[in-house]
């Protein structure tokens, strides 16, 4: 039997709509069908109108029917992490703040997404402004657990094959933690590779976009189609970016050479993922070589607290004025904490940050890579937080490129991620590593 259409990773559905052998509105409605059956127990979607799916789907049918030129998701269904504006459907930023919000431009990434020919099918449940409280969104292999944040509904909307590929952001760890979560592939390039502009801004310094997928090439796929310079984004640069898609069918011309940290947090790691890594680097042997952390790698995790927390109370200020009643009761005291640093304390957590940037490009010119958890282990129950962040915050913070691959399952059977992170601007090397390790694994069992 011919498998589902919901089912197929991007690059099968793109390859699939390009050759005839299927629709766009047969994906979409495959898709559409698949959310309506499962959504009631997972709730991964803010907004969605079936209709308006439709339209495009039959759109980029008519495209390829008619010859034109097609982009390279054509026809593909992409969820959209609902912090990013669009100007067809609402952008509530998960709070009743912005409920009805609607904007009259797209953001920079929907743009590119529309060139590149996607289906936009609607917005994913975020966190409360992309930040701590939790919304509605359950773990799709047990509605009992969290998905994870803030992207909880890009992450879970694909591990629920509603849609082959979803968008995301990061601040800390909201792309690699929920992707680890939800058993699904996360990426987050280099800091400055995809354009910001139009979507929330919680921290200029810090926020950047990732992708969700069903493997290595999908991830590629869609960060190579929203990539691009951006003039309005400060952190974005102007030269060429890594060819993503290249380095995640690439093979390695010798074995990557991983390092990995005993850093002091290691110890907030679950006894299942604890074991997990350690097979995983004893199956990798002298590929990888173990370093002591020195106490100033572990003390990142305050620099990029009181950068975020600044940030955040000077983006949203207006916001939290003017709607602190409506806010939660999680975010309040990290406002009210926020707006009590200095700014010469903030001055001094950048200049921490940009240390912590030059200690990383340093690193990677001893090794291919950093092997490290995704997450500290399965997701939690669903209502005790969103799971804890901080084996993505020292990557995040120097805007390093970086990969989750679905590979171990905890006691609950839940999935737990491994993360790969790689050098600033060398995402290719990184995928290229990424798959290097799924074949070691692969190989081993």
């Amino acid at each position: 039997m011919r498998p589902a259409p919901y089912s197929l990773t991007a690059t099968e559905a793109v390859e699939a709509i390009a050759s005839g052998q299927l629709s766009s509105v047969d994906l979409v409605k495959s898709c559409l069908a698949r959310i309506a059956e499962t959504d009631g127990a997972i709730h991964a979607w803010a907004y969605l109108d079936p209709d308006a799916a439709l339209a495009q789907a039959s759109e980029a049918d008519r495209i390829r029917k008619a010859g034109l030129a097609m982009g390279p998701l054509h026809g593909a269904p992409v969820g959209l992490k609902d912090i990013i504006d669009t100007r067809d459907m609402p952008t509530q930023r998960g709070t009743s703040i912005y409920s009805g919000r609607q904007t009259d431009t797209d953001g920079r990434i929907v743009e590119h997404l529309r060139e590149a020919g996607a289906v936009i099918m609607g917005k994913t449940v975020t966190t409360e402004l992309a930040f701590v409280h939790a919304n509605e969104t359950r773990n799709p292999h047990n509605p009992d657990h969290s998905p994870g944040g803030s992207s909880s509904g890009s992450a879970a909307a694909v591990a629920a094959q509603h849609v082959p590929l979803a968008i995301g952001t990061q601040t800390n760890g909201s792309v690699i933690r929920p992707a680890s979560f939800c058993g699904t592939f996360g990426f987050k390039p280099t800091r400055g590779v995809i354009s910001r502009t139009g979507i929330l801004q919680t921290s200029v310094s810090l926020d950047q976009v990732g992708c969700f997928g069903r493997s290595l090439a999908d991830v590629a796929l869609l960060t190579d189609a929203i990539s691009g310079a951006d003039q309005r984004d400060p952190c974005s640069f102007t030269h060429a970016r890594p060819n993503m898609g290249a380095g995640a069918v690439a093979d390695a011309p010798v074995p990557p050479h991983l390092a990995w940290f005993d850093l002091p947090f290691n110890d907030r790691l679950s006894d299942e993922a604890r074991d997990g890594l350690g097979a995983v680097l004893d199956l990798l042997g002298s590929q990888v070589s173990r370093m002591t952390a020195a106490d100033t790698l572990s003390n990142l995790v305050a620099v990029q607290a009181r950068i975020h927390e600044y940030e955040i109370c000077q983006h949203l200020a207006a916001t939290f004025d003017a709607h602190w009643d409506d806010l939660s009761d999680t975010l309040k005291p990290i406002v009210t904490r926020g707006r009590q640093i200095s700014k010469a304390e903030y001055e001094d957590a950048l200049s921490v940050k940009a240390s912590a940037e030059e200690f990383f490009a340093n690193l990677f010119t001893e090794f291919d890579a950093i092997i490290a958890p995704a997450a500290a282990g399965e997701a939690p129950l669903f209502g005790v937080g969103t799971g804890d962040p901080i084996f993505c915050t020292l990557w995040t913070l120097a805007g390093l490129p970086c990969v989750t691959l679905p590979l171990l399952v905890g006691a609950n059977e839940l999935p737990i991620g491994v993360q790969l992170i790689g050098p600033a601007e060398k995402d290719d090397r990184l995928l290229r590593t990424a798959r290097w390790l799924q074949m070691q694994l692969a190989q081993a069992d």
